[in-house]
């Protein structure tokens, strides 16, 4: 009877090769093209210590920033530059005039286009 070697164990290459890893594919996404919209807000006395911004920073996917305000107990006054979607700045506006927030556009001097 011939006598056979004993195969000698393998070794694992995948020790001594970096691990290679799959490329992800990521969708693009169609962004819309963003607006941005200055705008005066009036409160009435009724809304003065809600926090309509934040709810409307927390329902729409915008940004805002606050250029200037004036709050008394009376009334709340502010102007605020939002930044977005143009569909998403416009539910926004339309959100502000449905809880009853005055909105109405900034009117820009020729110094400041």
């Amino acid at each position: 009877m011939a006598k056979t070697k004993a195969a000698a164990p393998r070794k694992s290459t995948a020790a001594a090769k970096p691990v290679r890893k799959a490329a992800r594919t990521v969708a693009r996404k169609v962004t819309e093209p963003k607006t941005a919209r200055r705008l005066w807000l009036s409160y009435p006395p009724e809304h003065i210590k809600e926090p309509v911004i934040w709810q409307m920073s927390q329902r729409f996917p915008i940004t805002f920033d606050i250029r200037q305000a004036s709050v008394t107990d009376k009334i709340g006054i502010l102007c605020l530059e939002l930044e977005g979607a143009s569909k998403d700045v416009e539910a926004a506006i339309t959100w502000l005039r449905k809880v009853g927030v005055r909105v109405e556009p900034v009117e820009l001097s020729a110094l400041e286009s």
